[in-house]
């Protein structure tokens, strides 16, 4: 599929009314998976009550894991554009490159974590979690942009909100079960 066939958003030449329309959607649709998320992390109230310390990573895990996508969905975005980009290639690449990022992420964390905390538990839930959650993000960045570039949508527009809510969502879920496992 080449850039030709997907109407990119400008928001030099479009009315402000025009760049609102196009960006709704996908931003309610965030709206409903961040709600959605709220209800996902309610879920391990259980081990967050047993140590409040497993709450202070959450924004850590979100935010390296979105970081991470992030610069996988612009990189394949841009490429898309020109089309320079081969989703397989960038599969392969990309998922080595997460777990990679993973690796070097979780890693200095644990490191952080224990001299920090002194929890055997907590760094290893932390660290695993950040791992975890990193390596899967390349995954859901280009699997997000790559269904509404098959849609013909400019996934400039709406992959971003929708891969963050997901990844996110993903994040605090992965978070969650792997400190429940260890600290329940």
């Amino acid at each position: 599929m080449n850039a030709e066939n997907i109407k990119y958003a400008d928001d030099e030449t479009l009315s402000v009314k025009r760049i609102i329309q196009i960006r709704i959607p996908s931003l309610a649709l965030g709206l409903i998976l961040g709600i959605f998320l709220s209800f996902v992390t309610s879920r391990f109230e259980e081990a967050l009550s047993q140590d409040i310390r497993i709450a202070f990573f959450i924004p850590f895990i979100v935010y390296m894991a979105d970081a991470v996508g992030a610069q996988t969905q612009n990189i394949y975005i841009r490429d898309l554009k020109t089309g320079k980009a081969n989703f397989k290639i960038y599969l392969i690449k990309e998922t080595l490159a997460g777990v990679i990022l993973g690796i070097a992420s979780s890693l200095p964390t644990a490191i952080i974590t224990a001299v920090w905390l002194a929890s055997t538990k907590i760094t290893l839930a932390v660290s695993l979690a950040m791992f975890g959650a990193i390596a899967i993000a390349p995954l859901v960045a280009l699997l997000t942009t790559e269904i509404f570039q098959l849609k013909h949508k400019d996934p400039a527009v709406g992959a971003g909100p929708l891969a963050t809510a997901i990844q996110d969502t993903l994040s605090v879920l992965i978070y969650g079960i792997i400190t429940s496992s260890i600290i329940l």
